[in-house]
C-alpha cells in the first residue's frame, strides 16, 4: 500500500509539473493576446460572432464526415507521401525591393502566402513568414530548402500590412516584431489587434475591421474586408479572432487577396459585387479531403478564381511549407491542369521573382525540374 501511494505521489507531482510547464510555456509572447475589453465588446457586436466565438457563414466542421482526430494523427506520422518534401532545393530569384521604380506595379512572392506588392506608388506585404518556420516551436514546420531567400532588412518601408489571420503561418511572431520601424499601417480582421498591440505595436496605426467593412486609404485607395472559411487561433481557443479575404482597390488595380478559405459561395458573392479582378491570389495548397471545409482543392481553386471574375489567378499557399500529406508540388500541378480546362491564365513566379502587374509574362513550369522529382 506504501509502494501505491508512493508511486500515486510521484505520478500526480510529474502531472502538476507537466501542466504547470505547458501553462508556463503557452504564455509566451509567441501564442499572442486573446482580445478583451473595448476590443471584445466591439467584437461581441459583430453578426458574425456567436457563442463565444466567431462563426462562418456556412456549417464548417473542422473535420469532414467519416473523417477523426486519430485518422488525421495517423496519417501525419505514417501516412505522409514521400514526396511532401522537395527533394532538392527550391529555386529562386532575388529581386531588389529596395530600389524598386516607385512607378513599377509588381508582385514578389516569397512562397506560401507571403508576398509583396508595389501598386500605383504604395508598398503593400501580405502575411509576411521569413523566420524560417512556421509553428511556435521552431525545430518543427520548417521552411523548405532554397525558400528563405528575404529577411526583413531586404524590404523598404511598408505603407499597408495587410493580416489574414492569425495562424502561425500567416502571422509570424519573429517577422512582425522585425517589421515593426518599417510598418505604417496594419489591416487585419477584428481581433488580430490584440496580438500588434500586445507585441508593441501602436493602436493607431492598426485598422481592424469585420466582414463587409470597407477602409477607405485616400488617394483612390481602399481595402473591404470580405469573408472566408476557415478558422483562427494560436492556442486552445479558436475562432476569438477573425479570418478575412481582402479587396484591394487602387487607383488603377483590382486584387482579391484570398487568405485562406474552403470553397463556398462567398467567392461568388465577391465577384458579383467586386469584380472584374485584374490578380486574384488564392489558396491551393495543404488540402486533404479530411478538413476540405477549410481550405480548398486545387481545382475548386481555380473554380472560385473564375466566380470571383478574375482575369488571371496566382495559386498560393504552396512551395514553402508541409503542412498536409501530399507531394509538395502536386498542388500547382493540379491547378494547372484544371486553369488549362477552365481557361483561366496562372501566374506562377519563382519565390523572388518580379510580376509585372501591368503586363503578360511567360512562366517556366520550374516545379517540374527533374532534380525537385522524386527518385
Amino acid at each position: 500500500m506504501k509502494r501505491l501511494k508512493k508511486t500515486l505521489m510521484i505520478f500526480f507531482v510529474i502531472l502538476a509539473l507537466l501542466v504547470v510547464g505547458i501553462v508556463l510555456f503557452m504564455r509566451q509572447p509567441i501564442f499572442g493576446r486573446q482580445p478583451s475589453g473595448a476590443r471584445l465588446e466591439r467584437i461581441k457586436q459583430s453578426p458574425n460572432y456567436r457563442d463565444g466565438q466567431f462563426q462562418n457563414e456556412s456549417l464548417t466542421p473542422a473535420l469532414a464526415e467519416g473523417a477523426s482526430y486519430f485518422k488525421v494523427i495517423t496519417k501525419f506520422f505514417f501516412g505522409k507521401s514521400k514526396f511532401n518534401i522537395p527533394g532538392a532545393t527550391i529555386p529562386s530569384q532575388k529581386t531588389d525591393l529596395l530600389h524598386l521604380d516607385p512607378n513599377e506595379n509588381v508582385l514578389v512572392w516569397f512562397g506560401h502566402s507571403s508576398y509583396f506588392m508595389q501598386i500605383d506608388g504604395k508598398r503593400f506585404l501580405v502575411d509576411p513568414v521569413l523566420s524560417g518556420n512556421a509553428s511556435p516551436l521552431s525545430f518543427t514546420t520548417p521552411s523548405f530548402k532554397g525558400t528563405d531567400v528575404y529577411t526583413v532588412a531586404d524590404f523598404p518601408n511598408i505603407d499597408y500590412l495587410l493580416i489574414s489571420h492569425d495562424h502561425y503561418d500567416h502571422l509570424d511572431y519573429k517577422t512582425i516584431l522585425q517589421l515593426k520601424p518599417k510598418v505604417k499601417q496594419v489591416v487585419t480582421g477584428l481581433g488580430t489587434g490584440e496580438h500588434f498591440e500586445y507585441w508593441g505595436y501602436d493602436p493607431a496605426i492598426i485598422a481592424e475591421k469585420d466582414w463587409n467593412e470597407g477602409i477607405d486609404l485616400g488617394g483612390g485607395f481602399k481595402i473591404d474586408i470580405t469573408p472566408g472559411r476557415h478558422f483562427s487561433g494560436r492556442g486552445f481557443s479558436r475562432n476569438k479572432a477573425l479570418w478575412v479575404s481582402m479587396v484591394l482597390q487602387t487607383p488603377s488595380k483590382k486584387i482579391f487577396v484570398g487568405g485562406d478559405s474552403g470553397y463556398d459561395h462567398h467567392f461568388k458573392k465577391i465577384g458579383e459585387k467586386f469584380g472584374p479582378f485584374d490578380l486574384a491570389l488564392l489558396e491551393c495548397g495543404q488540402y486533404n479531403e479530411a478538413w476540405k471545409y477549410i481550405h480548398m482543392m486545387p481545382e475548386e481553386t481555380v473554380t472560385a478564381a473564375k466566380e470571383l471574375n478574375a482575369k488571371k489567378l496566382m495559386p498560393v499557399h504552396w512551395a514553402k511549407f508541409s503542412l498536409a500529406l501530399h507531394d509538395w508540388n502536386e498542388p500547382i500541378l493540379r491547378a494547372s491542369a484544371e486553369a488549362k480546362k477552365q481557361n483561366m491564365p496562372l501566374v506562377t513566379p519563382l519565390i523572388g521573382q518580379k510580376v509585372d502587374l501591368n503586363g503578360d509574362q511567360i512562366w517556366e513550369e520550374w516545379w517540374k525540374e527533374k532534380a525537385l522529382q522524386p527518385e
